[in-house]
């Protein structure tokens, strides 16, 4: 039988560096063929290839027998195909209904009227079968990342494709979502549907995928049946050597220094309430807990983007104003955001210019900005984290995902905080990129830093935790110190009481 997708020869490049270099890549109907590589392996590429956004400068893909036309996404949408972005691509100020319809909304009374009773049908039961149930009259933009994920995927689901490319799906979903999210993956395998899937998340790789195929360097490196492969061997095959388990408990070297953070009693009804914590000088303090437990926004709230009714934030004993960024970030404190494309990156900027914004008052040179030093800075930054980019002067947007969350990474940095909060900080990130990152908050902290990690990421949480606090509904419901913590204790403190579910 024939492939139901066939890439055959598809080359494209930007600024001279091959994103994708005679790529060949044949893909079974009802197969979940999964896609891997580092972080600028060139997987982006073939995804805008594949959906039409980008014309390969060289190559052809067929589906079912049939060419596709190159640089059509109509043509794309026409032949079944439907991707699920890393990055939700959800119309901000529409709500769920309007976002899932848009540009396919039924008509009743000849054409006359919106038909709103089934959008709002359909759009229920797709939400429902995600297991969802938030207030589908809500702007996309007041719901969460991994809300807004899920919305996306309703949409494709209502799109009935042939097709369904998985572009990091789980990468903003709690456990259970991510469950669910599988299940339906399954589902609509056993239905006909074809899948790619393209996740870092290699314990998903081997739960789901049948087959799997590698690119590196914009080449493609193999393609082999999962049931062939082990955990060790997948990662060869995309970083070229062998890399170190993720999962090795981290030890702190030393005694931690003086408290660096200190917040009390912190409360926003309705979201968190009395929250305490302290986090000393070359600590590390992770804080765990379901996706809506309220971990992101008691991040936002102690770097001034979001208001509290009471409580206290200190850092190095200052007392900071609530809802102000600008003192925050005076008091030395740095926030990596969860929504890395909306609040970390101004995307049509240049990566240097994303890179430096934040400490461009220490770059002038009698009120402007001296060239020079930004450029070194940049240089180093993109060297130190090894930003792949064909130039400092390139669109932020043209970066992979992981390279993206580099930069927000490295932009504050720049800044020599002296605390430090990273709100899912290797979302989306290959796990080479993910062992650097880990080993460079390590080193951070061996040099007094304190930090505050926050991840959806069991394995995370627990190798490079020197404490974890873990929230459950608004409230912390417990602390485990990190050469004492398991996947057990984590989640035992952070699912719901048995009453509480009952209730």
């Amino acid at each position: 039988m024939p492939p139901f997708i066939r890439v055959s020869g598809l080359s494209k490049s930007y600024g001279g560096v091959h994103a994708l270099k005679r790529v060949c890549m044949d893909i079974a109907k009802g197969e979940i063929h999964a896609l891997c590589g580092e972080n600028g392996a060139g997987k982006s590429t073939l995804i805008k290839s594949l959906t039409g956004v980008v014309i390969p400068e060289e190559g052809t893909i067929s589906i079912d027998g049939k060419p596709l036309p190159p640089g059509n996404v109509q043509a794309s949408e026409a032949a079944g195909i439907a991707v699920i972005h890393q990055e939700s691509t959800a119309f901000p100020s529409l709500n769920t209904l309007d976002n899932i319809f848009v540009g396919r909304e039924p008509f009743t009374a000849g054409g006359l009227f919106l038909d709103k009773a089934r959008m709002r049908g359909e759009a229920t039961k797709m939400l429902k079968r995600l297991g969802q149930n938030f207030d589908i009259d809500c702007p996309v933009i007041e719901l969460s990342v991994a809300q807004r994920q899920m919305v996306a995927m309703a949409r494709a689901l209502s799109q009935k494709c042939e097709f369904l490319i998985l572009d990091e799906p789980t990468a903003s979903l709690s456990a259970k979502e991510t469950d669910s999210l599988l299940a339906i993956v399954r589902q609509l395998r056993n239905e006909g549907v074809t899948i790619l899937y393209v996740s870092h998340r290699l314990e998903e790789i081997f739960e789901i995928a049948d087959r799997v195929t590698v690119l590196r360097d914009g080449e493609r490196v193999d393609t082999q049946s999962v049931a062939n492969l082990n955990r060790s061997a997948l990662i060869f095959l995309m970083v070229g050597r062998e890399l170190e388990e993720l999962t090795q408990r981290h030890e702190h070297a030393g005694e931690p220094g003086e408290v660096r953070l200190e917040v009390l009693g912190l409360t926003n009804p309705g979201v968190f309430e009395n929250i305490d914590l302290r986090i000393q000088a070359g600590e590390i303090v992770g804080l765990a807990g379901l996706v809506g437990a309220g971990r992101s926004e008691i991040a936002r709230a102690i770097f001034g983007l979001d208001r509290y009714s009471k409580g206290k934030v200190k850092v190095n004993g200052q007392m900071l104003t609530g809802g102000s960024v600008k003192q925050a970030m005076s008091a030395g404190l740095s926030l990596v955001p969860e929504d890395r494309q909306h609040e970390g990156l101004i995307l049509p900027m240049s990566v240097g210019a994303n890179l430096s914004m934040a400490v461009l008052g220490k770059l002038t040179n009698r009120g402007l900005v001296d060239p020079r030093l930004e450029r070194d800075l940049v240089e180093k930054l993109m060297s130190d984290l090894l930003i792949k980019a064909a130039s400092q002067e390139f669109p932020a947007e043209t970066l992979s995902g992981g390279n993206q969350q580099k930069l927000v990474i490295g932009k504050w940095i720049a800044a020599k905080p002296q605390v430090l909060i990273l709100d899912e900080p290797t979302r989306g990130v290959d796990i080479a990129a993910k062992a650097q990152v880990h080993r460079l908050i390590r080193n951070l902290a061996s040099k007094g830093l304190a930090t505050l990690i926050i991840s959806s990421d069991m394995n995370e949480v627990l190798s490079i935790s020197d404490r974890i606090i873990v929230m459950r509904e608004g409230r912390i419901s417990g602390e485990i110190r990190g050469r004492e913590a398991t996947r057990e204790l984590v989640l035992d403190l952070a699912l719901p009481q048995e009453k509480e579910v009952l209730a």
